[in-house]
């Protein structure tokens, strides 16, 4: 979400505090985490004063939390972690059933730094994890990348093939869609995995207009073809507009590196069927 990861933890083993209410849904995502991450310490918490003492007895290198905890609310212990721990950087994962409704809503709280909707499916959530505590998994793909400003361009661009992203990049959405629609002819699919894509574009269209023509006229669903959309503009309104045209997410700007090869690398393992 909206936190600069100031530092991405890469320990060994690392210590995950997992909140949630239910007995079973801890120990579904204790599984998860452990089979993405079997040198992980996972701390099971039942509440939110549980998951505080935690911190207390040593360093915590990301949280998983339910939006209602028995004590107090999810968003309540991210702002209580934020305010106390003498930790630089700790991602704060919200999970939740109703997670992309929230989103649509913008409810969620500039404490928590990402959020994992449990529709994906726990073995996703464990990669999904993983991206953060251990960046540097081996996913690559290939990426169709929408943006006409040369400077930030050449920034982003960098980024990913530095991560071992093959990127393909056009300044504007009508030539997204020529290289789609020849993709298509030749029985290619969409021949991307993701689709990175800026709102505002040189030419007739939007990235919000590149968005909708995939998904309805080209009828490339969430899971086909995920889209994610990069925007400064902090708008209510806009950003759920660009979710209900069926953004699988949104990267804000100031673009945070960690962060969006987190969000690429996850929407990757979902499309190429490995986090389900």
């Amino acid at each position: 979400m909206s936190e600069a990861s100031e530092q991405v933890f890469q320990s060994d083993s690392p210590r995950i505090v997992v909140v949630d209410s239910s007995k079973v849904t801890r120990r579904l995502i204790d599984k998860a985490i452990s089979a993405s991450l079997p040198n992980a310490e996972v701390v099971s918490c039942q509440t939110g004063a549980e998951a505080v003492a935690a911190f207390e007895q040593g360093e915590v290198d990301l949280v998983t939390s339910a939006i209602v905890l028995p004590d107090q609310t999810g968003f309540e212990l991210a702002a209580h972690i934020r305010e106390h721990s003498p930790q630089r950087y700790i991602p704060i994962i919200l999970v939740s059933g109703d997670v992309n409704q929230k989103l649509e809503q913008r409810e969620i709280s500039s404490d928590i730094t990402d959020y994992f909707d449990k529709s994906d499916g726990f073995k996703a959530l464990g990669a999904f994890v993983q991206g953060y505590v251990k960046p540097d998994v081996g996913v690559t793909g290939t990426i169709l990348y929408v943006e006409d400003s040369r400077v930030v361009a050449v920034a982003t661009r960098r980024i990913m093939e530095s991560a071992g992203l093959e990127v393909t990049h056009v300044v504007s959405v009508e030539e997204a869609l020529e290289i789609i629609d020849g993709n298509i002819e030749s029985e290619q699919g969409a021949g991307f995995d993701v689709v990175l894509t800026d709102v505002y574009l040189k030419g007739g269209l939007t990235g919000q207009e590149l968005v909708e023509k995939l998904r309805s006229d080209y009828k490339l669903g969430r899971r086909e073809l995920p889209i994610l959309v990069m925007t400064g503009d902090d708008n209510r309104r806009n950003q759920i507009a660009l979710f209900k045209a069926g953004a699988n997410d949104l990267v804000e700007k100031p673009m945070d590196e960690h962060l969006l090869l987190n969000k690429l690398r996850f929407q990757l393992q979902m499309s190429q069927g490995l986090g389900g």
